[in-house]
Parts: C-alpha cells; structure tokens; sequence
C-alpha cells in the first residue's frame, strides 16, 4: 500500500510539474522575463528534432542583441549541456532593428523578440530533458548580463502540439530571414574599399523596394559600422547600400549579410567581391543613360505649361535678334545657352555644398528660402516693367558707341541674364524624366552631379542651340509691327503675374506682413522712375530695401492651412493605417510647386480620383514643402526622391507602397489605388 501511495504522489508530481509542460518556469528580473516553449507536448514516436524557441519580453528602453551586435555587445550565449537526448541544437535570429547605446549603432531587438530554436536529437521517439544555461545582455543606460537556468522536459509518447506555443513558433520563424529568390530579391553583390574604409551592398529585387530599407552585415564580433545611405535605381528595383566601416577583422569574407524591406527580409553570404556598385551599370543605372535622361527632362521642360514665363522671355530674345546679322545672333544664343549651363552648374555647387554640410537638399528648395522669393521678385518685376516700356536701361554714349562698333558683342550680358534667368524658373517645375535624374545626381558623387545637371541645362538650352544653328530660323518671324507692342504688354502681363505668384509664396514662407512690404517697395521703386525729379538712386535704393526686408524680418514661421478633406502628414499615421487594412495616398506638394498645382487641378480635386479619395478605407494625406521640414525631407529621401511632386500609394497589397509617376493621370491614380487594396 505504500509503494503505491508512493507511486500515486510521483504520478500527480509528474503531472502537475511544469517541468514537464511545453513551458518552462519563467526567469524574471527588473529588466526582462525569459522562458523557454516547445510547440511539441511529448516526444512523438520515430520523432527526431523538435521546434523550441526563447522567448525573451525587455522592459521599457532595454534592450538585446543581434547575432552581429555591432561595436557593442555580443549575441545570445546557450549552453545546452545539462540536457538529456540532445544531438544539437541552432538557434535561429529574426530580423534585427537599428538602434543607438552610447552613441554607437548596434543590431538588436526592444520590446519583445522570440527566438526559434532547431532541436536534433539523439535518439528518436525517446523522452528529452532541455535544460539550458542562457547569458543574455541587456543594455539601456549602461549593460547588464542576465544568467538564468530553463528547462523543459517531454515524455515519450503521443503528446500532440501545444496550439499556442506552435503558433508563437511560426510567427517568429516568419520573421527569420530567407534566402533572396524566397524574399523576392536576387543579384546580391558587394564591395569592400581597399582600406577597408567603406562597404557598398547592391541587391535587385522583383518588386521595387519600399521606404524602410535596411542592411545589417555580419562580419564577426570585430565589425562595426556606422548608419547606411541608400542609392536607388529609378524603378526602385535595385538598392545600393553604402555603409561607413569603423573596424573590420582582417579576414573579411565570406561574410553574410541580411537586407530588409519592411516586412520581408532576406539573408545572402557575400562571397565574391565586385567592382563599386555604384559604378555597375548592370545594377544601378548608368551615369550616362542617366544623364541621357536629364537631357530629355531638359528638353521637355521647355513646353511645360509652367514654364510659360520662361518662353516669353525666350520669345522676347528671338524678337530682339530679328534684324541682326547671323553672327550676332548666333552669338546671343549661345550665350543664352552658356547663361542655363551656368546656372545649373551654380545650382548644383551650392546644393552639393548644402549635402556636405548635412543641410536639406533638392530640386527646388531654394523657393523655401525668403531671400532668393525677395530677389526674384524684385527681377521679374523688374522684367515686367521693362516689358511694358515704364524704363529702358540706357548705357554711357561712349559705350554704346563702342558696342555699336564690334557688333558681335552688343547686349551678349543681357542674352546670359536671360538664359540665367529663364533656368532659374523652371526650377519649380517638374517633368517626366525629371525626378528620376535629379535624384541620381544628388544621391551620387560630386562628379555625377555634375554631369547630370548639365546634360540637364542643355536640354533646358535646347531651343537657344537649336537657333544658334541655324540663326535663319530667327528671319522667320514676322516683321516689326504694332503686333509686337501688343506682344510686348501681353509678355509684361504674364511676367507681373509671376511676380506675384512669388509674392504669394513669400506670404507662405515668411508671412504677408513680409510679402505685402516687398511689394509696397517694389512699387515705389517703380513709380520713383517716372518722377520727373527723382533720381535713379532712389529707385535702386528702394529695390535694394525690397530684397532686404526678406533677410532682416523674420516673423514667426506661418502655419500652413491643411485642406479638410487631408490629413496632414505624418509618417507614423501610415503605418497606423496599414495596421487596420486601409489605403493610404500620400501628397507631398508645395505653393511654389507648379507641376504640384497641376496635378490637383487636373486628377486630385476631380473625379473620379476626388471621390476615391474620400471613400471608405481611404485616407488621404498630404505633406506641404513650401517651408523647410526635416520631416518630410528624410521622408522623400528615404523613397529615393529629392523633389517634388511625390505622390505614392499605400495598402494591404503594396505595404511598400506604390509610387507614381511625377505628372499624374486619372488611370495611373486609381490603378494604384485598386492594386493596393489587393
């Protein structure tokens, strides 16, 4: 009778005991609580390998580390030797996170991570004890190890699957990278500096990639590196990375890297090296076919809507060569041309001299600064007036004189100031081929920069070379006439629009109170011209008081009115929207955007795309760049743009998102909408 008592208690022990649960007794201390899960309830019979994983919940702030922890750190330390039945086991690391300690970037996880554990046996079918000795650290404020002792054991027999713990298993197994064809990707490819100073990782992919790309090398416990920069093809198929190396062992290859895309992650070994791919044309496109690109940008800027007030002046120049000779009007053109080139060339200087100071760069940008609106304003008013006859700019006799002498050089300062002028508009315009050239060159080098943004001040020249080929074409207009006053006023007019269009973007810049005394000044310089006994100097006096106040006033930034039918933008709300299913369609516009404007007239405030934006499940967000945000800068930048329009479309089946083209038509907008509904 006692042995069976004895018997009895053993039995209940035995299975009452979570030691022999699919889950262990729990380690727990102010930082972080760990456990061990098996999705098995027994060791089934012929069964050889079992699915266990550890999880492991972080307190607020604290967190752990990466297999390749970074400068910091080290990876998940198990001893499995205390246990019974155990051929090996591999443990199995789901994608990491970016994050800082002490200023350092490491890999790791906060919050919550589960790490799958692939348990071989020894003999199959046949009871298992698990005891593990785990060493984890855990960092916040300083680092600390935490040591515990976990343990599962499972009886032989037909047990069944514990549901919970299996489906924790698979959840965490899905978050464990793939190889690349399995996450969509392929052509993996890397290079490493002579002087191990920097490491590029190229990768395609069969989808374009989204706007959380993310790289983590593993190169051993002796690698480090700084944050990533991201240069993408104009599809977004192809992604190269380039990561700043601030140790790396001496043997460094093969190493394995892991790439991910939001939700999909894939895990390849870099083998064998390649030459920089940022210089491979077969990843990312070429220099040159991208400055082939700008060069048609160029060209169609020039019969862009927006572009209008550029081709009165154009028009106007062509007027005023009508009755020179072929040389001098070959002449004027050129230098029109050279004045677009010199432009560009000044732009693009001034913008790389921006990056390297880690300021905000991009096409346009420079209509977010109130200095540059108050100068433009000033000149094309200016323009305006002249147009219209209120003043003429008049030389010394003996200048005119001698100009008059050497033909070939009358007026060529003026024909530069057109071209000047005339590239310096279209800036705030976008065109087809347009996005995809300037983003290239300003997530390049200095010399693609360059390249590029003069192949796309030669298209924008296009029409000045075209006619100082063939100074014939000029002949061609008609004679002078009545017509060409009517023109010149029609000319005036479109130019004093522009003006203050300019002004209406100051107003939003730095406020009315700034915009309006720009006005007040620029007018008063003008009417000063007309006084019988006013001087000159007044009026430049005046001018100059114009293009001040811009620089020496500065009012409280304006608040941006936000349409009622938008949201405004956030980047955190669209991953909130995603969470719940819905379609997400983002607008980052601004007031000096006119390629912007004309896509709301035309597709965003007409239906059918209006109404489709309204409907259920739908939201609809805009961004406002007419004022600097950093925001919404590193947003563009993180999707591989660097101007405006950027419109692209969010949803359960393109959590990526679906960016458009920068001219956006009905079709291509509610395309994207249905195909990220999927």
């Amino acid at each position: 009778m006692k042995i069976l008592t004895s018997l009895l208690v053993l039995w209940l022990s035995i299975a009452v005991s979570p030691a022999f649960a699919a889950t262990s007794l729990a380690y727990q201390s102010e930082r972080m609580t760990a456990r061990l899960i098996t999705a098995e309830n027994a060791v089934a019979p012929n069964a050889g390998a079992l699915s266990v994983a550890l999880q492991i919940d972080l307190a607020d702030g604290w967190k752990t580390y990466w297999e390749a922890p970074g400068a910091v750190g080290y990876a998940p330390d198990l001893d499995w030797s205390g246990s019974a039945n155990l051929r090996s086991s591999e443990i199995m690391y789901p994608a990491p996170t970016r994050f800082e300690a002490f200023d350092i970037e490491n890999y790791g996880y906060e919050k919550h991570v589960t790490f799958p554990i692939q348990v071989v046996l020894d003999e199959t079918g046949e009871t298992t004890v698990l005891n593990v000795t785990g060493n984890v650290l855990v960092c916040a404020e300083l680092c600390i190890p935490e040591m515990f002792d976990l343990s599962v054991t499972l009886l032989a027999g037909a047990g069944g699957i514990d549901t919970a713990s299996a489906t924790q298993i698979a959840d965490a197994v899905a978050t464990v990278p793939v190889a690349l064809d399995e996450a969509g990707m392929r052509n993996a490819r890397h290079w490493l500096s002579p002087d191990k100073s920097e490491l590029q990782v190229a990768v395609d992919s069969a989808q374009p990639f989204g706007s959380n790309v993310q790289l983590f090398p593993n190169m051993g416990a002796d690698a480090a590196f700084g944050a990533p920069s991201f240069t993408y093809s104009s599809d977004r198929t192809s992604v190269v990375a380039v990561l700043p190396v601030l140790s790396a062992p001496e043997n460094t290859a093969p190493f394995e890297v892991t790439l991910t895309d939001g939700p999909r992650a894939a895990r390849f070994t870099a083998d064998t090296a390649s030459p920089s791919p940022l210089a491979d044309a077969s990843g990312v496109a070429s220099l040159w076919w991208i400055a082939a690109i700008a060069l048609l940008g160029g060209l169609i800027l020039n019969i862009m809507p927006c572009v209008l007030p550029v081709l009165t002046i154009k028009f106007a120049s062509a007027l005023k060569s009508r009755d020179q000779s072929p040389a001098r009007i070959r002449a004027g053109f050129l230098v029109s041309a050279l004045g677009v080139l010199a432009f560009m060339w000044a732009l693009v200087a001034i913008l790389l001299a921006i990056r390297a100071g880690g300021g905000q760069i991009g096409w346009g940008v420079q209509f977010q600064n109130p200095v540059f609106l108050g100068v433009m304003i000033a000149l094309i008013a200016g323009f305006a007036a002249n147009m219209a006859g209120m003043f003429e700019i008049t030389l010394p006799q003996r200048l005119n004189t001698s100009m008059a002498q050497a033909e070939n050089g009358t007026g060529l300062w003026g024909d530069f100031a057109t071209g000047a002028l005339a590239a310096v508009l279209a800036t705030p315009c976008s065109a087809p081929f347009l996005g995809t050239a300037v983003t290239f060159a300003l997530a390049g080098s200095g010399f693609e920069a360059v390249v590029i943004f003069t192949a796309l001040g030669l298209g924008l020249a296009a029409p000045y070379l075209a006619m100082a080929l063939r100074p014939s074409l000029v002949k061609a207009l008609p004679k002078p006439g009545i017509w060409m006053v009517r023109v010149k006023w029609l000319m005036a007019g479109l130019l004093a629009l522009t003006a203050l269009w300019l002004a209406s973007v100051l107003a939003l810049v730095s406020g009315w109170g700034v915009a309006v005394l720009v006005l007040a000044l620029i007018v008063a310089a003008l009417a000063a011209l007309k006084l019988p006994r006013a001087s000159r100097a007044v009026a430049v006096t005046l001018a100059i008081g114009a293009i001040m106040v811009p620089a020496l006033w500065h009012p409280a930034p304006q608040q941006l009115e936000q349409s009622a039918n938008w949201l405004a933008f956030d980047e955190a709300e669209i991953a909130k929207a995603l969470a719940k299913d819905e379609v997400i369609f983002v607008d980052v516009t601004a007031a000096w955007c006119l390629t912007c404007k004309a896509n709301k007239a035309r597709v965003l405030d007409r239906n059918p795309v209006a109404d489709a934006l309204q409907a259920d499940g739908v939201t609809a967000m805009r961004g406002d760049w007419t004022q600097s945000n950093p925001a919404i800068s590193s947003y563009l930048k993180a999707n591989g743009r660097f101007g405006i329009p950027f419109n692209i479309v969010y949803g359960p089946g393109a959590p990526q998102g679906i960016a458009l083209p920068e001219f956006l038509t009905h079709d291509a907008v509610m395309q994207a909408l249905d195909a990220a509904r999927l």
